[in-house]
């Protein structure tokens, strides 16, 4: 049966649903039932959707997909979901990048970052690494239709060495979420996405540390790194960086509340006139 079940719910049975979800907690609850009732093929598909929703298992994850700049992400259960924070991300990432670029988008995810790049810039050459299976598989559907080179693997492991001092734009979403405030996330995240996500170690900024000391050995000349942080973690992150040969710069939304770091790798000649001075 096509996705036509919408026409037979009447006014009176899309109220029930909406009250049903708002007792359940759901703050959206009238888009989030008439993005329910869309998506639900039969009936009975629709009450199983309803039901998972009321039990708290994210609305992605009851779909299978995420709205992420525009482009509908694949999304299983269990894969973590892209935020609309991290649209600030590609935002950044975007007005470093030209046609042709080499982007490797590092804890991928979804693939939804390295995605949206590549709808917005055109052509790339697009690499991207997970360490969860489900995560990969997720990311190869998402940006097959770009072309892109999808890996399982830990950060810069899988890649291809082929990239050492190529690579124009890398990008991580990484975890930086303090273990010691894990339990502060919402309920959704903690019980229905995976913890190696969200779990940056003490402090949150564990991974990042590994991101940034490798960094260099894959950047080209006047290369970046954007790595996505919180407002609190800013000026840490961005010490890392500088630590490992980086020009730092902040940048921050508002409206997003979101926050990205910005790492310049300097070219060899810029390093050679600084060890001189």
């Amino acid at each position: 049966m096509e996705k036509q079940i919408h026409n037979y719910i009447d006014k009176k049975t899309e109220e029930i649903i909406i009250n049903k979800l708002r007792t359940a907690g759901c703050v959206f609850a009238e888009e989030e039932a008439r993005l329910l009732i869309s998506e639900a093929q039969t009936l009975d598909k629709l009450t199983d959707m309803v039901e998972q929703r009321t039990t708290g298992l994210p609305l992605e994850h009851i779909v299978g997909w995420a709205d992420f700049c525009g482009i509908r992400i694949e999304v299983e259960q269990g894969v973590f979901i892209p935020r609309r924070r991290t649209e600030f991300l590609v935002q950044q990432a975007a007005s470093l990048t030209t046609p042709g670029s080499i982007i490797v988008d590092l804890c991928c995810g979804t693939g939804a970052v390295g995605a949206a790049l590549a709808k917005i810039i055109g052509h790339i050459e697009l690499y991207a690494t997970d360490i969860d299976p489900a995560s990969v598989k997720c990311a190869r559907h998402n940006t097959t239709f770009f072309g892109g080179n999808v890996y399982k693997g830990d950060l810069y492991h899988p890649l291809p060495s082929a990239l050492h001092n190529r690579v124009d734009i890398l990008v991580a979403n990484a975890p930086y979420v303090p273990t010691d405030s894990m339990e502060l996330l919402p309920q959704e995240a903690r019980k229905y996405e995976k913890r190696v996500a969200f779990d940056g170690g003490m402090g949150g900024l564990a991974v990042q540390k590994r991101v940034a000391s490798e960094a260099p050995i894959w950047l080209a000349p006047g290369g970046y790194l954007l790595v996505e942080t919180s407002q609190k973690q800013a000026l840490q992150t961005a010490k890392i960086l500088a630590q490992n040969g980086l020009i730092p710069k902040v940048t921050h939304c508002v409206e997003l509340d979101a926050t990205v770091v910005i790492g310049t790798q300097v070219s060899r000649v810029n390093q050679a006139c600084k060890a001189l001075t």
